[in-house]
């Protein structure tokens, strides 16, 4: 009996996972498409702001469920585009994170990593404050509440 409650335990955190994943999905993509528009922002993608990127996704409780590989897949996704044609490889990215528009709370989390993702290389610059600016327009968000 004890095997069978064990895997009826782990059946349940598999599914729970799962709802998880599908349900923080777009909060997924909208954080990863805010860190590769604010990434590619200064022309170049350093490795301490892919690490910033990877770390915060790790430890944050409604992220952490997802596979790393997915999130580095989107990551690539998103800044393919953007190298590829910067104007609508933004323009893409910031639709995924206008899902999240009308959810304000949701929306600071958001500016507050890609905030965190421009001043990983220990220099947050003029491109990278502008490109964190759109992204709060793109929210409906003040960038004054951020000092941007």
């Amino acid at each position: 009996m004890s095997s069978f409650s064990s895997w009826l335990q782990s059946t349940k955190q598999g599914l729970n996972d799962q709802v998880k994943k599908l349900k923080n999905k777009d909060f997924m993509d909208a954080v990863v498409a805010g860190c590769a528009i604010v990434a590619g922002a200064d022309g170049s993608i350093s490795s301490a702001e892919k690490q910033k990127m990877a770390g915060y996704i790790s430890r944050s409780e409604e992220l952490k469920v997802f596979d790393m590989t997915d999130v580095i897949n989107r990551f690539n996704h998103y800044v393919g585009n953007i190298e590829f044609d910067g104007m609508i490889g933004k323009q893409e990215a910031l639709k995924a994170i206008a899902k999240f528009r009308s959810k304000p709370e949701i929306g600071r989390v958001i500016v507050g990593v890609c905030s965190a993702i421009g001043a990983a290389d220990g220099d947050f610059d003029m491109q990278e404050q502008a490109a964190v600016r759109d992204i709060c327009n793109t929210l409906g968000l003040n960038p004054s509440e951020f000092s941007l």
